[in-house]
């Protein structure tokens, strides 16, 4: 257990990078708030796409998978890759395609949000729906890298694995809100907060999802 608990603990390479990281992202929101008409807001939603980000390649960092045969590799791979498929479907990476309002179809566009949410590259064709959020991108493939360390460890927990299914709730929620807004009405106070509170559980869940995996807490 103390073993397991030790990997949270960074090493001073690590907190290196991480202080390095961290600079960057702020001059990169000073930048933001230099050259664009953001008038304040709820700062936390600018903030959300940094603790997905940072949390991802602090727990890739420190995983290292090793898979004893070839066998465990290739299982590994088709487990992660069809993980991270049903995350991105489900959390709208992608898609079948629809029109979009302001986007002809078959044309990709960029766009220019806040950083961490964009940029952000959208398409829509005939057959196929693009919107590619890069910290949704990075937290998911975060999550899939974890989910094939666990699956090579063969000791993971999961019941982790299936809380990463939930990382998508900012995507869930709306639907939630929608169901409750039908039986409460559309002017009650829960479905708005059910609507608004979608990135704040997302996020939490996230965070605890990639912790699981990273610890890959056992049973034995």
């Amino acid at each position: 257990m103390s073993t397991q608990i030790a990997r949270f603990r960074p090493s001073g390479e690590t907190l290196l990078w991480g202080a390095a990281l961290l600079n960057a992202e702020f001059l990169l929101l000073l930048l933001y708030f230099s050259v664009s008409n953001q008038a304040g807001g709820d700062l936390r939603y600018l903030l959300y796409p940094f603790v997905w980000i940072n949390v991802a390649l602090f727990a890739v960092w420190g995983t290292n998978p090793v898979a004893e045969s070839d066998r465990d590799r290739v299982l590994g791979i088709v487990v992660a890759a069809g993980y991270f498929l049903v995350l991105g479907y489900v959390g709208g990476l992608f898609g079948p395609g629809h029109s979009m309002p302001g986007m002809s179809a078959g044309n990709f566009r960029i766009a220019w949000l806040p950083p961490g949410w964009g940029p952000a590259l959208l398409y829509n064709g005939d057959l196929l729906r693009l919107s590619i959020l890069p910290f949704k991108l990075i937290g998911y493939l975060a999550l899939a890298y974890l989910v094939y360390a666990t699956v090579l460890d063969a000791a993971g927990s999961v019941v982790a694995g299936l809380l990463g299914l939930f990382s998508c709730v900012s995507c869930t929620f709306p639907v939630v809100a929608s169901v409750v807004t039908g039986i409460a009405g559309a002017g009650t106070g829960l479905a708005a907060t059910v609507s608004s509170g979608s990135y704040d559980i997302s996020t939490v869940v996230f965070v605890v999802t990639v912790a699981l995996l990273y610890w890959r807490p056992t049973i034995r």
